[in-house]
């Protein structure tokens, strides 16, 4: 699901640009399973507007859509003199060490993340940072907030409850909602992340994003929690 959130991300950007508008909400819902092969993007307008507008992306494979985005992109305004942030930077990269907690999770993409943690993770509650090398799409440019978004996704398997596979308990996410109050910059990505198990098969990962100027938005993924 990262990558290709990413790559719907860069799709949307696409999308009738226009000068002084920015994304700053992406609602991921995940509608089966994503292919591995060929599939197409598809986007639209929904709601057109001078200063607000809602887009629309979908990717079909096999006559059968996998995944819909819709995305709220708003004017760009001056509004640094009321400015602020609540939520508290967490410690650096350079302040992290080497996690080897992702490697529970099988996939080409998880091995291509360096992952750096920061201390006093456990399950459940964890501050990590990852990056990834690769560009996008080959041959051209990759964006700062597609290739953070193109990472997001990772934030449900951080600081899992409990370890995957074997007789454990399964928790995919069955969506990705991200809020942006701006646009992030650089190649690291820092989550901030809660995990919630509730008491009937559903829980909630819930994470503040970085970069390395402190947080930029928030994303939720809910959970569905099955037994093995």
């Amino acid at each position: 699901m990262a990558p290709i959130s990413g790559l719907l991300t860069q799709c949307l950007l696409e999308c009738e640009p226009r000068e002084g508008m920015q994304l700053s909400r992406l609602s991921f819902d995940i509608l089966g399973m994503i292919p591995g092969g060929e599939f197409d993007i598809s986007t639209a307008v929904v709601r057109p507007g001078r200063t607000i507008e809602l887009l629309e992306a979908r990717m079909e494979a096999g006559g059968r859509t996998a995944i819909v985005v819709k995305a709220w992109r708003l004017s760009s305004q001056d509004t640094a003199a009321v400015a602020a942030v609540e939520d508290p930077r967490i410690p650096g990269p350079d302040a992290a060490g080497p996690h080897e907690g992702m490697t529970a999770w099988p996939g080409g993409f998880i091995r291509s993340l360096e992952v750096r943690v920061v201390p006093g993770h456990r399950p459940g509650r964890g501050q990590v940072w990852i990056r990834n090398p690769y560009a996008m799409v080959d041959g051209k440019k990759t964006s700062d907030v597609v290739r953070l978004v193109g990472m997001m996704d990772a934030a449900n398997g951080i600081a899992s409850r409990v370890l995957p596979g074997g007789d454990s308990w399964m928790f995919p996410n069955v969506d990705l909602q991200i809020h942006l109050h701006r646009m992030p910059s650089g190649e690291w990505l820092g989550l901030d992340t809660r995990v919630t198990f509730g008491e009937h098969g559903v829980g909630l990962t819930s994470s503040v994003v970085h970069d390395l100027d402190g947080p930029f938005g928030r994303l939720e993924q809910i959970l569905t929690v099955r037994k093995l």
